[in-house]
């Protein structure tokens, strides 16, 4: 997460003193921060500054290869909290509250199973490793490390049972994750691009498959087009992509073949950022999906976020 930097003005006219003054307060006190819409960024959060961001997020599957007709919904509201440190290091808590219900067509009649609560908590730390900055523009690149621990239910059932373990509000198992981000930024627009891989272990002889991830964002200021004084927010356009790679799952030591894959997410949005608060929302899009075997394929997944720092 990121402080969107004052916005451009055109070469050769004129700035007021006083605008030149809000650029400069802008650029160093405390002010919203803003980020790519659906993953991290390199940028700093000013040491004793904390953020809060909740989000509410909407995962809809329902191209299913089987006869089953199986439709996903998931509901989740991720709760981050992040505080700075340092100059240079940032600690991170996302703790998720879910709600997923699948619906199958099965020999007795269609069928709905269910479960509601809190997801598994991850914590991590990012540092800026490097950066280089200059009048209007800084370039960063931080890694980052963290776990993911296991707060959410792994044995949530119904009448008909325990639910299945893709199905489960948590995956019972300590998940470590490491990767890095890169930023470049500039008084009128924004590129990140981050690399992450975590490995997931086994819990009750079954482990998730491990994840890769690649993610791209690219974010320009739509409005105001020139800097002046009084502006009280700025818009932004973002267009994001995601490269998600899973391994298949493995239960009692066997690889399940209906499970892991290759998928691949335009994301456009938009952002509102204001001196304190950020509001922004994105449509993720899969253009490319290479699932294993009878796997669910995704159609969408919407994002709606607010985002306040003290």
């Amino acid at each position: 997460m990121a402080r969107k930097m004052t916005p451009k003005h055109p070469r050769g006219s004129w700035i007021p003193l006083a605008a030149v003054l809000a650029a400069a307060a802008a650029l160093t006190a405390p002010a919203a921060l803003a980020a790519p819409i659906t993953f991290n960024t390199a940028l700093p959060v000013a040491k004793g500054e904390t953020v809060m961001r909740v989000q509410s997020k909407y995962l809809h599957a329902g191209d299913d290869p089987t006869p089953a007709d199986r439709r996903l919904d998931v509901w989740a509201f991720p709760i981050v909290g992040v505080y700075g440190l340092t100059p240079r290091l940032a600690a991170f808590a996302v703790l998720p509250i879910l709600n997923k219900k699948l619906d199958a067509s099965l020999p007795a009649g269609r069928r709905s199973r269910s479960v509601a609560g809190i997801g598994d908590l991850r914590l991590f730390a990012r540092y800026t490793l490097w950066q280089r900055d200059r009048p209007g523009r800084t370039l960063r690149i931080a890694p980052f490390a963290g776990l993911e621990t296991p707060t959410g239910r792994d044995d949530a059932a119904d009448d008909s049972g325990r639910l299945p373990r893709p199905l489960q509000p948590g995956s019972g198992s300590w998940d470590p994750f490491a990767g890095v981000v890169a930023t470049w930024q500039t008084l009128g627009w924004e590129f990140d691009a981050a690399a992450a891989y975590q490995y997931n272990t086994r819990a009750d002889d079954f482990r998730f498959g491990e994840e890769i991830r690649l993610d791209a964002s690219f974010q320009y200021r739509l409005w105001p087009r020139t800097l002046r004084t009084g502006v009280p927010a700025f818009v932004y356009g973002v267009l994001e992509g995601n490269l998600v790679q899973r391994a298949k799952n493995v239960s009692a030591g066997i690889d399940d073949p209906d499970s892991g894959g290759t998928t691949f997410y335009v994301a456009p949005g938009l952002q509102y950022v204001t001196r304190r608060m950020v509001v922004e929302a994105a449509i993720q899009l899969p253009v490319f999906q290479d699932l294993n075997g009878q796997a669910l394929e995704n159609d969408f997944i919407g994002t709606f976020s607010v985002r306040v720092n003290f």
